[in-house]
């Protein structure tokens, strides 16, 4: 069974997180934007959601926004194609107004950095060797 994934994500601002985003090169898709909401297309079966906080309230009742700066309730973690995608990826986030996160994770079949949002949700890039992996058992 092929399964597709939404991650829903609160935004304090939408305009700026689209731009943030598209910055670092993803698309959105417009079926599934407006003024609360869009669509950040990660892959063929992966989306982001990032609902401002009032869209993201109403799935939600009776729950507060995770206050960022106190606390964590996910990190989105996507793959890289190369080690060098990683740390382009990192820099343009910081650039966009985003920050590190973390120094670089280095497992020789693994290679890892993270940055922050400018909502501060933290984002993982993650490239792995597989042939590496499977003779390291």
């Amino acid at each position: 069974m092929s399964r597709k994934i939404f991650v829903n994500l609160p935004v304090a601002d939408l305009g700026k997180s689209v731009e943030f985003f598209s910055w670092l090169g993803f698309e959105f898709n417009p079926q599934f934007t407006d003024e609360t909401a869009t669509c950040m297309i990660i892959g063929e079966s992966n989306f982001v959601m990032l609902l401002t906080g009032e869209k993201y309230k109403s799935f939600t009742p009776g729950l507060e926004i995770c206050d960022t700066e106190k606390s964590s309730e996910v990190i989105v973690c996507l793959s890289a194609e190369s080690r060098e995608e990683v740390d382009s990826m990192i820099e343009k986030a910081i650039a966009a107004g985003g920050s590190a996160y973390r120094e670089p994770e280095e497992y020789g079949f693994m290679y890892g950095r993270a940055f922050r949002d400018p909502d501060g949700h933290i984002w993982e890039l993650v490239w792995m060797d597989a042939a590496a992996m499977q003779q390291a058992g």
